[in-house]
């Protein structure tokens, strides 16, 4: 949102996308599991995908990895987290933005000061 209110929606598409890019790339180079993910929804997505492989269905009366996806407190309870982990990310990135020095590109080409 901060890309497209400076500099457009295309430029703004084409960051997301590298972003994501990015994201993905280094989620499978470094075969580690997405931080913010929701567990609930990512168990109940694997059982999904088990079945549709081809494992059998379970027929006896535990509750399986997935339960907590249908159960709304644990759901909200996930959400919650979700929320606090992006205002924390939110606020790393403002601290960032304010300790990062931004120097012009005249400066960096005449480092002295000299014209």
């Amino acid at each position: 949102m901060r890309i497209r209110a400076k500099r457009g929606l295309q430029i703004a598409a084409v960051a997301l996308a590298r972003k994501l890019t990015v994201l993905c790339w280094r989620l499978l180079t470094k075969e580690e599991d997405y931080l913010w993910a929701l567990s609930a929804l990512v168990t109940n997505k694997m059982r999904t995908m088990e079945l549709q492989a081809g494992l059998p269905q379970r027929k006896d009366n535990r509750r399986g990895a997935s339960y907590a996806c249908n159960v709304k407190e644990l759901r909200d309870r996930e959400r919650q987290l979700a929320e606090q982990a992006e205002c924390s990310y939110e606020h790393l990135i403002e601290n960032w933005k304010t300790q990062r020095p931004r120097n012009t590109v005249r400066e960096r080409l005449n480092p002295a000061g000299r014209d």
